[in-house]
């Protein structure tokens, strides 16, 4: 009789608990719901905050892009120009000007600011005691107003300030000059505020990328006689070319916008020769109140830093999946 119940008990008791389900047994219908709710059901949960984001970027992007195509002045009623903002661009000298100020300045700060930020960031990878402090440091500049910055540096090259305090001091007067009131100093000195105040960024990305880069490789290839430069270029720099391309992106971008630096330091002077796209952007906007025309620059400078970016993307693409 004891047999008899075991047996019972051993042909029953899978059913019930379900543990005998071979791999073909379908799901039961809680596991089936519950599956459908992952896939199906889950995503809706995202609607507001998609919604949000549609109608604060695209929506306002679309709206304030309309007003390119009128003669809008901010205040009361306006009138569809068609085309004439964008045919007036292509006659200003002003914006010409600066877009010839804009493409120094980014080229000049991706250069910049990559090739500091790796050597900084090569420099404090591995083996200096204080390599901690250093990046503390480097990095602080990163953190500060890029407003109050630009004022300070303001007064250093003031024609009284430090810097030609220190070159007097020298004994070097010939060097003195007024560098934010000369056309060939105040573009460069604005260059140098953006690249000092920002390059503690591209340190940290390296780092971050050279974080990866497994130490026990650069050794092994030491061991077989390759040099300081052979291991560089043949593991170290493949191996973060993502952080290239962060880096070279946000580089590129920035340097293309900036505008706190310029209307700080100089507000465009002297005579138009530090002015870029986005401070002309602002003083066609809300200084000459001709929205129409500004919403017309803003829309053609937009492409052009999407067209940038695009094109920055796709040379530092990551290569790594083909080879």
């Amino acid at each position: 009789m004891m047999s008899d119940s075991l047996e019972k008990t051993a042909t029953t008791s899978p059913k019930r608990s379900g543990l005998n389900r071979g791999p073909g047994r379908k799901p039961g219908a809680s596991a089936l719901k519950h599956k459908n709710m992952v896939v199906h059901g889950s995503w809706w949960w995202a609607l507001p905050g998609l919604a949000a984001v549609f109608a604060v970027h695209y929506v306002a992007t679309f709206l304030g892009a309309s007003y390119a195509f009128t003669d809008f002045n901010g205040i009361g009623s306006f009138q569809w120009v068609g085309l004439d903002n964008f045919v007036r661009i292509l006659d200003d000298y002003e914006v010409m000007a600066s877009l010839g100020n804009t493409a120094f300045i980014a080229i000049g700060y991706l250069l910049i600011t990559n090739v500091v930020g790796l050597l900084l960031a090569l420099a404090l990878n591995r083996g200096l005691k204080t390599r901690y402090l250093l990046r503390t440091v480097l990095f602080l500049p990163v953190v500060l107003s890029a407003i109050s910055v630009s004022y300070i540096f303001k007064y250093i090259f003031a024609f009284d300030g430090p810097l030609n305090g220190i070159l007097g001091a020298l004994g070097l007067e010939n060097l003195q000059r007024i560098w934010l009131a000369e056309p060939d100093s105040a573009l460069v000195a604005v260059l140098i505020v953006a690249v000092w105040q920002n390059i503690g960024m591209a340190m940290v990305i390296y780092l971050a990328g050279l974080a990866l880069v497994p130490q026990e490789l650069e050794e092994a290839a030491a061991l077989d006689g390759a040099g300081l430069w052979g291991r560089f270029r043949n593991i170290t720099l493949p191996m973060i070319q993502p952080a290239i391309a962060i880096n070279t992106t946000l580089a590129l971008t920035s340097g293309l916008k900036i505008f706190d630096q310029v209307k700080a330091m100089t507000n465009g002077g002297p005579f138009g020769a530090t002015d870029t796209l986005s401070t002309v952007i602002y003083r066609n906007t809300y200084e000459f109140m001709n929205y129409g025309y500004g919403a017309a620059i803003s829309l053609v400078f937009s492409v052009v830093i999407l067209v940038a970016a695009a094109i920055q993307l796709y040379l530092t693409r990551d290569r790594g999946v083909n080879n």
